[in-house]
């Protein structure tokens, strides 16, 4: 059955599913349609691996070794999402005043407003998610959701971050 009570095409058991898809194919779902969205809004310049950047909470004001802890990808990795950013004008890279070499990562003009957009879209993607599962089905999702997120459940292992640096 689907959400609605209806019977699902699909021959999967909820038993068969494991954790890791149940979260992992909608979240890529929501950033194929951040990017094609933010595409045809003017941005067209974004694709799927800058998510790793704009994701929540975004990159303003953070150090890029905290953005590649919080998006799971190496600091090479993160400084190549970030100089095509940069490249493209949605963001920069500031000197940390009395800090040595330390850089921290500025929304531009353009940054701010391709922000704006992904939470925009973030919210009409949140109102069919609830239109689709039900209000008090979704209220449910999301506070179970907050459960995990505030749980130990989604920390990083001592093992996993020092590995990254």
């Amino acid at each position: 059955m689907n959400v609605k009570g209806k019977m699902s095409p699909s021959p999967i058991k909820p038993s068969d599913m494991l954790i890791g898809a149940l979260l992992r194919v909608p979240a890529q779902a929501i950033h194929r349609r951040l990017i094609k969205e933010l595409n045809a809004a003017g941005f067209d310049e974004l694709r799927v691996p800058h998510m790793a950047v704009l994701q929540f909470p975004g990159p303003d004001g953070v150090r890029p070794g905290t953005l590649a802890e919080r998006a799971g990808i190496s600091k090479q990795a993160m400084n190549q999402l970030l100089h095509s950013l940069e490249g493209l004008g949605y963001v920069v890279r500031s000197d940390v005043p009395d800090e040595g070499r330390t850089r921290i990562i500025r929304f531009t003009k353009r940054g701010r407003a391709a922000y704006a957009k992904i939470h925009e879209i973030l919210r009409e993607i949140e109102h069919e998610w609830s239109a689709e599962l039900g209000p008090k089905r979704f209220t449910e999702l999301k506070e179970l959701l907050l459960c995990v997120w505030d749980s130990p459940l989604t920390r990083k292992p001592a093992a996993f971050v020092a590995d990254q640096e």
